[in-house]
């Protein structure tokens, strides 16, 4: 068994899972008794956000522990494949991967000594030709995957804003095969070195693409968190923001072809599949504690469950991701550890997501480089000394789905939002104590230039410390 100060590590990672869709934080349309579970039994933090608004962006300073304009990996597409996953393996813990980690090229060894990779549902343009576990499975049951060549051969594919029923067997959907898969490694394998396993669950990014027996519950609910946009709200959208919804009714990313007007029958469907989506992770995660209990692991286990963004989901009147609205920017943050933490805590702290990486190496007993912009989580857990960050940052380059801007950066207090668009006088200021669904833009607000000239010079001083903070680490990485 592993020694005391080496625990095993279990990191759950979903993708594109918004905060408000675990019951235990406040969202009784949740059907989610295992993450209940582990809010209940560990430590949740309210205000963990992200410092990339797509997968590549924050998965890479997630695992790096510099922002986005440190490691350079800006949008999707970017390659990336150096992890801090290498100090744990040279610490002599099993490094596994099971499922999504998004890495480019996919299959770059990052740290781990065993990849079993499952990428994105939907690979149209973006490596189309990579064939992973979850590919080879379906091809050895004579299937073809669910995808979007086929989806776009329904008559009703304009309307479905990606969201279809799973019509092969239960067992191949990508959730509950990743699942399945690390349950699989844990009977079969021998308990030697502490383990660090990586779950990439690729759920529930769109296609939103249920077991249909989950989404009916969520089918008959009226209380699902379905957004109503007013016409004023769209009138005061910044350009790139007016240019990102247009440009998703004309190029269907990840089988979802959007509307400007989607009615609120489509808006329905969708939440209940998105959210049938997160039920069958849910329930894989029981499964997973289960298999760990069992197996002898959660003697000495830290889980943590997080997720790489969220997705807007019709508010705002925006699909998916690429802006800064908290629907993006703040995901769950669960720490789960019986004996090590105490249960029950939720600290509302503003923290950001690569701020698990040095949490997670210290727990590992593995130093910390000086050079990381994320500092550890574990002293707010412990009853240490820890210092909520004042600001989060979050960044975005332009890309193939951004169009309408170069570059984004969100700025985010506990009471202030600001995004910045390079080069635009443009931008967005909210009053989230007033304001908190960032609804009413106060950017040309003559009464707010003083604040919004001082989050703007907090965002300059942001960009000049970290390039002196990583000046050296930037040296070596050349």
């Amino acid at each position: 068994m592993s020694e005391p100060s080496r625990p095993n590590i279990i990191f759950i990672i979903t993708d594109q899972q918004r905060f408000d869709t675990i019951g235990a934080l406040g969202f009784p349309y949740a059907d989610t008794p295992h993450l209940d579970r582990l809010v209940r039994e560990g430590v949740s933090f309210d205000n963990c956000h992200i410092t990339g608004a797509s997968c590549v962006p924050s998965r890479a300073s997630l695992f790096n522990g510099y922002y986005p304009h440190t490691t350079g990996v800006l949008r999707n597409g970017n390659l990336w494949h150096r992890t801090w996953v290498e100090r744990l393996n040279e610490a002599g813990y099993h490094c596994l991967n099971m499922g999504k980690m998004h890495t480019l090229p996919f299959d770059a060894p990052a740290g781990f000594h065993e990849r079993h990779i499952v990428e994105n549902k939907d690979r149209y343009l973006e490596h189309r030709y990579y064939f992973d576990e979850w590919d080879k499975a379906l091809a050895s049951h004579g299937l073809v995957k669910q995808q979007r060549e086929l989806y776009r051969q329904r008559d009703d594919y304009d309307q479905r804003l990606g969201a279809f029923e799973w019509e092969l067997p239960e067992h191949l959907h990508s959730d509950v095969f990743v699942g399945q898969r690390a349950k699989w490694w844990l009977e079969t394998h021998p308990q030697k070195e502490p383990l660090f396993l990586q779950i990439g669950f690729p759920g529930p990014h769109p296609p939103f693409d249920p077991i249909p027996r989950y989404a009916e519950p969520y089918l008959r609910r009226n209380d699902l968190p379905v957004p109503q946009v007013t016409a004023e709200e769209l009138d005061s959208l910044p350009p790139p923001y007016k240019e990102l919804r247009k440009h998703n009714t004309e190029v269907d990313h990840d089988s979802v072809l959007w509307s400007l007007d989607p009615s609120p029958d489509q808006l329905h469907r969708m939440w209940a599949y998105y959210m049938a989506n997160v039920t069958m992770i849910d329930e894989q995660i029981g499964v997973l504690l289960q298999t760990l209990d069992a197996r002898g692991y959660l003697e000495n286990t830290v889980l943590i469950f997080t997720s790489d963004h969220g997705d807007c989901m019709g508010h705002h009147g925006q699909i998916e991701k690429w802006t800064m609205y908290d629907d993006i920017t703040r995901v769950p943050c669960i720490f789960w550890s019986p004996g090590r933490f105490a249960a029950g805590q939720r600290i509302d702290g503003l923290c950001q997501l690569f701020d698990l990486g040095p949490t997670i190496l210290e727990l590992a007993g593995v130093e910390v480089p000086e050079s990381f912009e994320a500092t550890s989580l574990l002293p707010a857990m412990t009853g240490g000394d820890w210092q909520a960050r004042e600001w989060v940052f979050t960044e975005q380059q332009g890309d193939f789905n951004l169009t309408g801007t170069r570059f984004e950066t969100g700025v985010r207090s506990k009471d202030w939002k600001l995004v910045h668009f390079l080069g635009e006088t443009v931008g967005q200021l909210f009053n989230l104590r007033d304001d908190p669904r960032e609804v009413v833009n106060l950017w040309n607000s003559p009464e707010h230039q003083t604040i919004k000239s001082e989050i703007l010079g907090r965002l300059g001083m942001w960009h000049l410390e970290s390039q002196f903070h990583t000046r050296q680490w930037a040296k070596d990485a050349r």
